[in-house]
C-alpha cells in the first residue's frame, strides 16, 4: 500500500529486533515526506504522551511517525524494579537499528526518508544508531537528551537538532559539548524557562513545533548532502 492511500489512523504492528518483538504503534498521513523513529527515554514507552505530542505534531506537518517500545514487557518489569535496561544504550541502540533496517525494507516505509526523535536516554540511542546507518537516517531531534551517553557520536551524518529547556543547565552544559563533534548542520534550540520534562506551560508545544519545522526540512530534501 503506497503512502499515498493510508489514512492517519494508529496502525498498530510488531517489529522484529533480534530475538524479541516490539510493539509499536504507526500513523501514515497521505502523501507523507518522511518518517519518524521514536527513541523513548529512561522509563518511558511508546504511551508517553509528550512523545505522543509531538508525534501528532508531525503528523499534522505531513510526517509519518513510528513509536515502538524498545524493551519487552518482562524487561520493563525488571527495569520498574532495577532501572538496569533503560540505560543500557547499546542494546536500545541495537533495537533502534532494527526499527531503522525495519522501516527502510517496508513496503509501507521504504520510500520515505527517515529521522529519529530521541528523549532523554533515548537520544543517545537514537544517535548511536545514525552513526551505524548514515546512509538511512537524514535527520535527528533530542529533546533533553542524554548525549553524552551516545558512545559514536563522531560518526552521526544526519542533521541533528538538539532541544533543551533553559532551566535544564545540566542537560545544556552536556549538549553544548556534544555540539562540535557533529556535522555543521548541528543546532541547539533552548526553549526559555522549560525544565528537563517540559512541563511548563507551552514548553512542549514549542519543541513539537522546532521538531516538525526541522523534519520538514530535512526529510524533504533526502538528496542534499549531508555535509
Amino acid at each position: 500500500m503506497s503512502s499515498s492511500t493510508i489514512s492517519a489512523d494508529v496502525q498498530q504492528l510488531e517489529i522484529a529486533a533480534g530475538n524479541v518483538l516490539l510493539p509499536a504503534d504507526a500513523v501514515v498521513p497521505e502523501n507523507a515526506t518522511g518518517v519518524v523513529l521514536f527513541a523513548h527515554g529512561s522509563g518511558s514507552s511508546r504511551h508517553s504522551p509528550r512523545n505522543q505530542f509531538v508525534a501528532s505534531a508531525l503528523n499534522s506537518a505531513g510526517i509519518a511517525t513510528v513509536l515502538a517500545d524498545l524493551l519487552t514487557m518482562k524487561e520493563e518489569v525488571v527495569d520498574e524494579r532495577t532501572a538496569e535496561f533503560r540505560f543500557n544504550i547499546p542494546m536500545l541502540t541495537t533495537r533502534v537499528i532494527h526499527m531503522i533496517d525495519w522501516a527502510s525494507a517496508s513496503e509501507r516505509f521504504s520510500k520515505l526518508p527517515i529521522g529519529l526523535f530521541g528523549a532523554s536516554t533515548g537520544a543517545a540511542a537514537a544517535l548511536d544508531a545514525a552513526a551505524a546507518r548514515p546512509e538511512l537516517v537524514r535527520a535527528v531531534v533530542s529533546r533533553g537528551g542524554r548525549v553524552d551517553l551516545a558512545n559514536k557520536i563522531e560518526g552521526v551524518r544526519a542533521a541533528t537538532l538538539f532541544i533543551v529547556g533553559g532551566f535544564d543547565t545540566l542537560v545544556l552544559e552536556l549538549n553544548e559539548n556534544a555540539l562540535p563533534k557533529l556535522p555543521r548542520t548541528a543546532k541547539i534550540e533552548v526553549v526559555p524557562g522549560a525544565t528537563h520534562l517540559f512541563e511548563e506551560k507551552g514548553a512542549l508545544e514549542q519543541v513539537a513545533q522546532l521538531a516538525a519545522k526541522w523534519f520538514g526540512q530535512y526529510l524533504k530534501t533526502a538528496s542534499m548532502p549531508l555535509r
